[in-house]
């Protein structure tokens, strides 16, 4: 970003660490005193990070989402209308002039259930100023994203012991 240009990039794959990943760059870019807007969408819970940085002055983050998990087959309007009122909350902190860095965090499995579609990303990404990073996170990134993106990284689980029955902890997973 110190080239005052803006890349996309994307976190994807079935492991652990995409959302984790796309906090981290925020935090960096604030010790620059860079602005980082986070949209969560399909999240309503508390996360540490909202805790954490409620009061952070170079980053905001708001959610999309429902307190409970949502699956593929129960998505109702109300869910359709979480993710459309987030995209186009980020749409509008990306042209606001205040963010240097706009992530999108779970935007890739928001597409993945049908409560936006890869062409409306693609239509947000086609009006991000030249000047902004954005990054998007999820499971399951569409390949026209994949395509578009500078940077895609993708986290591969090896190992994990949800598989063993721990369930997501709080200030480690949440």
């Amino acid at each position: 970003m110190t080239d005052k240009k803006g890349y996309v990039q994307i976190y994807t794959g079935d492991g652990k660490g995409k959302t984790t990943a796309a906090i981290g760059i925020g935090i960096r870019a604030a010790g620059h005193g860079k602005k980082t807007y986070m949209g969560q969408f399909m999240k309503g819970q508390h996360y540490g990070e909202l805790t954490a940085l409620r009061d952070h002055p170079y980053i905001t983050i708001e959610q999309y989402g429902d307190v409970a998990c949502v699956h593929r087959e129960d998505i109702t309007q109300k869910h359709l209308d979480q993710a459309r009122r987030g995209l186009e909350r980020a749409r509008r902190a990306m042209l606001s002039n205040r963010y240097d860095m706009v992530i999108l965090d779970e935007i890739n499995v928001a597409i993945w259930f049908d409560l936006i579609s890869t062409q409306e990303v693609l239509e947000f990404l086609n009006h991000r100023p030249e000047n902004v990073e954005v990054v998007l996170t999820g499971r399951r990134a569409p390949e026209e994203l994949i395509k578009i993106a500078d940077l895609v990284s993708e986290v591969k689980e090896i190992k994990h012991y949800y598989h063993r029955g721990v369930k997501a902890r709080n200030g480690i997973e949440r």
